[in-house]
């Protein structure tokens, strides 16, 4: 590429988002320190001096009834932003997941004469096989985390590559334990559980509440475990009524985000699907996969499940290595018991564990490299 000093669009429209793209967004300054990237992103993109249009949590919402109640501000968002992109050229534009949104922009910013990438391939394989179209006419080429994907999409035409995940390669092999116990002031006998009820308004809605009562009827059987919650930015004022409604005398400890510190800290997760369940599984740390949402929501999606597994550890191992307890089934009972149990079999949590450890390696590739590889053959017409 001739110009030295590219210019990305770019829209991540949630917590996961901001730190994929802020991990991409430093895999390209290495190669282009002058680089400029605008539009929809979070703290973590800021901090690589991404330039904010809008904030991403304008984005965040979850499942089809959040989008209906958002829909006009959300479709309002988009066309400004396609029209602002439109007149600001960038050389390409990046969608970080987000795929409802994105794919709409992506697809007009394409017809508009911008060439587009999208970040994370949408689960087609799971949930919803109609979006390989959508993808088609929406995006030059899709960069795939896992390793099966750019094969799916190249049966329909649609340029891909495995660039692994960066995640894989922010995240040590050997999870610092100690050290994460000693900034959380956790003792090195402890034995410790993290809870991640999902970083969107809705998620915490659903999931903390039977999350919280699980950790009460675990510490009624243990009284020795400690809990940790990591609450994502602006969520506290959610989480703080349910601990004083639902847990009040648990022993849990609340932190502002560290959710990398919570998962290195501790021993077993209760944790709700998404990105947070392969954040768990590279940090090693056996886990029970929460997964609740409205009654409509569940409703549209289960007859468009195209395979057993929701929870990414599941779905890369091609088999249940941990739990997923999903809507009805998401009970404070089960999440406990199930969360117990592995505590209970030292034989099984060291089974899991090394079955995690083979899925961090075969991720971690050096994905800004790759990505970065990736996107500047786009720019160039390769």
């Amino acid at each position: 590429m001739k110009d030295s000093s590219p210019r990305f669009g770019m829209v991540a429209g949630e917590a996961s988002g901001d730190l994929l793209a802020s991990l991409l967004l430093a895999g390209l300054r290495a190669r282009w320190p002058e680089l400029t990237a605008q539009g929809i992103g979070g703290p973590r993109m800021a901090a690589q001096g991404f330039e904010p249009w809008w904030p991403l949590d304008k984005l965040s919402v979850f499942g089809y009834v959040d989008a209906l109640w958002n829909l006009r501000e959300l479709l309002s968002i988009r066309k400004q932003l396609g029209d602002r992109l439109l007149r600001a050229k960038p050389d390409v534009f990046i969608g970080i997941d987000a795929p409802d949104f994105n794919f709409g922009l992506e697809q007009r910013l394409r017809e508009g004469g911008i060439k587009t990438v999208h970040f994370v391939c949408p689960s087609i394989w799971a949930w919803r096989a109609e979006r390989v179209e959508k993808i088609k006419r929406s995006a030059d080429h899709v960069l795939c985390l896992f390793p099966f994907e750019p094969e799916l999409l190249n049966r329909h035409g649609i340029a891909a590559s495995y660039v692994g995940h960066p995640l894989a390669d922010a995240i040590p092999l050997t999870p610092p334990k100690p050290e994460a116990r000693a900034a959380l002031a956790f003792g090195e006998q402890a034995v410790v559980v993290a809870l991640l009820p999902g970083s969107r308004r809705s998620e915490i809605t659903y999931i903390a509440e039977p999350l919280l009562k699980a950790a009460v009827l675990m510490q009624q059987a243990r009284p020795e475990l400690r809990f940790v919650m990591p609450v994502a930015p602006g969520l506290r004022e959610l989480i703080a009524p349910l601990v004083a409604a639902h847990a009040p005398a648990l022993d849990l400890t609340l932190l502002d985000g560290r959710s990398h510190e919570a998962l290195a800290a501790c021993d077993v997760c209760l944790v709700a699907s998404g990105t947070a369940t392969l954040e768990a599984a590279l940090f090693k740390r056996p886990m029970v996969i929460a997964y609740r949402m409205h009654a409509l929501n569940w409703w549209r999606m289960k007859g468009r499940n195209y395979q057993p597994w929701i929870g990414l550890p599941n779905v890369l191992a091609r088999e249940f290595l941990v739990p997923e307890l999903i809507q009805e089934a998401c009970t404070p009972q089960a999440l406990a018991r199930e969360g117990l149990a592995w505590l209970d079999d030292p034989a099984r949590y060291a089974r899991v564990q090394a079955c995690f450890e083979e899925q961090h390696r075969t991720l971690r590739c050096n994905t800004a490299l790759k990505a970065s590889d990736a996107i500047a053959k786009v720019i160039d017409g390769v």
